[in-house]
């Protein structure tokens, strides 16, 4: 099993996940943070400290969020490994907890 970066993650990249990661899992893009799932070691030291509750184990990611599963394991591949906790991206408190934001993904 992997954990799986949703969709609130969109427009806020928090990085606080980052930090606490044993296995430096996470990879940046431009507005969107995932994980690999061939290096997630399923620890669970991510999802809580997740401050907009973006990051879901991968068998309780929400129904309409599954296509996530997928967007993680994909754009792990072509971005860039991010090893430290770094600010959150301008304007990200206005972003938390917006609905449909997967439209402003930047791959």
């Amino acid at each position: 099993m992997t954990f799986v970066v949703g969709e609130n993650c969109i427009r806020c990249k928090h990085t606080d996940c980052v930090e606490v990661c044993p296995v430096d899992c996470f990879y940046e893009g431009p507005n969107f943070l995932v994980i690999h799932p061939d290096e997630c070691i399923d620890c669970a030291l991510c999802e809580p400290e997740c401050p907009v509750d973006a990051i879901y184990a991968e068998d309780e990611l929400p129904e309409a969020q599954h296509e996530f599963l997928k967007l993680n394991a994909e754009l792990a591949e072509k971005w860039t490994n991010i090893t430290e906790k770094k600010a959150a991206m301008p304007g990200a408190e206005e972003w938390t907890d917006k609905l449909n934001k997967r439209q402003y993904l930047e791959m």
